[in-house]
């Protein structure tokens, strides 16, 4: 069991001891750090509002309730969205002129994890100096509770499912008309939570046949929640049987997106991200960003449409504050996540399929097509579990120093770029692990590279 607190929110196992797992204390305390950050920061405003939503999990709605009337107890006005996603709540936080967010997400976790995760006033996660500021308030107690006749307000808004579904149809680049003129058929898996709600619902409206498998937001995920290949079978299998033109993948937030061609192989979750900058550079010339541990295929794409490519620190909240000093116009996450600025500063699986199909309805090929004309290079992504005993700092000035003649990065963890691989150690902001990516140009030679090195960093460890 587990208790994270990172300066983007606190995340942890539910039940257990206090201080050492998501309790209820625990979910209240880091709330009233949050709020109180909030009237802080705003202390001429007479009133506060802060957004907020949760994906399907089991614990969601207590944890909800926990932190939406502590929000109240603070005199914080609270608009909930109930059943909602990642993207919607950052959409909605500038719309109702808000000054903050919450979504109730562990995003990929399995079912016995949730998390805070949270927003400023432009639906944006916070910066490190903030989430330090909040980490130091809960950790000192540093909150004052309203009196009585100044409580905060609550109110549920369940209009945010076709409001963010209207954002991502008005895009300039998102192709309406050749989608419908397409005639998809898609099967859709949604692990059991609000994705299941949002993506058919998009589809719909863009004319496309839709087979949902796993869309009962009951927080029963089916399978392992992180849309990696070895744990989407199921959908790999209806998708021949259906004869569909691809599979749509969200994790339980909705704020990653994999896809699965014709013939039941994936297209690659970090070929979502490629995949849609090719669609967006094509149309309007410019840059992009991804993280040290995404794919060589964006560089690659960017380069070819007369675009710079940049990268940096993992986070997204590292991705979008680059995005914003090159003036990049898409980037995202190799994981599946894409950040589109026309429509906001967040991962967003709904913008991520409206722009993919438009890509695949105005090329008029296959899915299997159009991944094989993208440049072919091959991810292993691996961990090592950590014990408190593990300095992972030392272990990485080792492996630095043990490679200092190739090209280090030391912004993230330690990055290795030799001529034609790469790989990228780090330890995870949000699971106690070292974090191991190689990439190269076959996948035995990936997954030869992250033998080699997670064998280098054992015999640290021993």
């Amino acid at each position: 069991m587990s208790l994270i607190k990172s300066i983007s929110g606190i995340r942890g196992t539910i039940g257990g001891n206090v201080g050492d797992n998501l309790t209820p204390l625990d979910a209240v305390k880091f709330a009233s750090a949050y709020g109180s950050w909030l009237l802080k920061r705003n202390k001429s405003k007479s009133k506060l509002t802060v957004v907020i939503g949760r994906d399907a999990r089991i614990s969601g709605k207590m944890i909800s309730s926990l932190v939406a009337n502590t929000l109240v107890g603070l005199g914080i006005d609270v608009i909930d969205l109930g059943l909602s996603t990642t993207p919607t709540v950052e959409v909605a936080v500038p719309l109702e002129k808000a000054d903050g967010g919450i979504i109730l997400t562990a995003s990929h976790n399995p079912k016995q994890w949730n998390a805070l995760k949270l927003l400023n006033e432009k639906g944006e996660f916070l910066n490190a100096d903030d989430g330090s500021l909040i980490l130091d308030m809960a950790a000192n107690d540093d909150y004052l509770f309203a009196e009585v006749d100044n409580l905060g307000t609550y109110s549920k808004d369940k209009s945010y499912v076709q409001k963010h579904i209207d954002e991502v149809l008005n895009l300039e680049l998102v192709d309406v008309e050749a989608i419908k003129k397409a005639n998809f058929k898609v099967v859709v898996d949604a692990v059991n939570s609000t994705g299941g709600i949002f993506i058919p619902a998009l589809l719909e409206e863009l004319g496309v046949e839709c087979v949902k498998l796993y869309c009962e937001p009951n927080g029963q995920f089916p399978h392992n929640p992180e849309p990696l290949k070895e744990h989407l079978g199921d959908i790999s299998k209806l998708v021949v049987e259906e004869k569909a033109d691809c599979g749509i993948v969200v994790d339980p937030d909705v704020d990653r997106l994999a896809l699965v061609c014709e013939d039941g192989s994936m297209f690659g979750e970090e070929y979502t991200l490629v995949a849609c900058a090719d669609y967006v550079l094509s149309k309007k010339p410019g840059n992009t960003v991804s993280n040290l541990s995404s794919s060589r295929a964006l560089r690659d794409v960017t380069q070819k449409h007369g675009g710079t490519y940049n990268a940096s620190a993992v986070g997204e909240v590292n991705v979008v504050q680059l995005m914003k000093d090159s003036n990049a116009i898409i980037g995202g996450e190799g994981n599946g996540g894409i950040i589109y600025p026309a429509s906001h500063y967040g991962r967003d699986s709904l913008v991520g399929v409206a722009l993919f199909l438009s890509l695949l309805a105005n090329k008029k090929i296959s899915c299997r097509a159009l991944r094989a004309s993208y440049p072919s290079y091959f991810m292993s992504k691996n961990k090592i579990q950590l014990t408190p005993q593990i300095n992972v700092d030392k272990i990485l000035e080792q492996m630095a120093d043990k490679y200092q003649n190739e090209d280090i990065s030391t912004i993230d963890g330690v990055k290795i770029d030799f001529e034609n691989e790469w790989v990228h150690l780090r330890k995870s902001n949000t699971e106690p692990i070292i974090r191991i990516y190689t990439e190269s140009t076959s996948q035995e030679n990936a997954d030869n590279l992250a033998a080699r090195i997670i064998s280098e960093i054992q015999s640290i460890i021993n």
